[in-house]
């Protein structure tokens, strides 16, 4: 499942979701918007846009997760809009029947959706 909206993340309708009978390892990453510090202040809040396929663009990670990793599922979630600290901004979730590909399968996601082409950040800072 990949999805891309401002919906907040319910953590346990995803569990529900990827969790399988069959995966001995069920891991959720969730990032969250931090404060940082900068020249202009620390952040407030961050906005999130998306400005092309950004449903496709998760498709594409989701498929490479699964072809590299012996997974039984997969979860993607970007979410757009403003978020506020402490907010969930995105998910990555994978069930495996070890948790080594689990493991490696987030870490890998987590990478991508960092670097995801068709998502725009704007950070706002708190003067």
């Amino acid at each position: 499942m990949e999805s891309c909206s401002p919906a907040p993340i319910d953590p346990g309708a995803i569990y529900a979701r990827i969790a399988k009978r069959s995966a001995g390892s069920v891991l959720l990453h969730f990032a969250v918007v931090k404060p940082m510090s900068a020249e202009g202040g620390t952040t407030d809040c961050i906005t999130y846009a998306s400005s092309g396929d950004s449903l496709a663009e998760l498709r594409d990670i989701a498929r490479a997760m699964a072809a590299e990793f012996a997974l039984e599922d997969v979860v993607l979630v970007r979410r757009t809009g403003r978020l506020g600290l402490g907010d969930i901004i995105s998910l990555v979730a994978a069930s495996a029947p070890c948790s080594e590909d689990a493991f490696a399968a987030c870490r890998q996601g987590l990478a991508r959706l960092k670097r995801m082409k068709t998502i725009v950040k704007d950070e706002v800072f708190a003067r």
